[in-house]
């Protein structure tokens, strides 16, 4: 019976040093995804930010229009004008029309899309 006893001892510890282990990972990736949301956190507000200084009040309208429906065409075409503006390749502020042209040029790269009806 003494050796049941060990062998059950045993397989606890075992079982317990696995779910310490899995406690461990678990914590591990949850503070690196807390981390990665904090870090994306501080990218938008300073893009939000550069926004208010880089495009007229009508041209941040449209952009927030353009965020509703395509959050990540929004995204990239904040960080756009934030590397030309950092660059001083374009004249702040960014009026509505320029907005206008900028997004349909990022919009041309993407694939026409058809439907057919049969």
């Amino acid at each position: 019976m003494s050796a049941s006893d060990d062998e059950l001892e045993r397989l606890r510890a075992t079982r317990k040093a696995e779910i310490q282990q899995q406690l461990e990972s678990q914590a591990e990736h949850q503070m690196q995804a807390e981390a990665q949301e904090q870090v994306d956190s501080q990218e938008l507000s300073s893009l939000s930010d550069a926004m208010k200084i880089i495009l007229t009040p009508e041209a941040r309208q449209r952009l927030a229009a353009v965020e509703m429906t395509r959050e990540d065409v929004a995204l990239g075409v904040k960080r756009h004008l934030v590397n030309l503006h950092t660059q001083n390749r374009i004249q702040v502020p960014i009026d509505d029309e320029t907005l206008k042209t900028v997004l349909a040029q990022l919009s041309s790269n993407r694939r026409e899309s058809t439907i057919r009806r049969i």
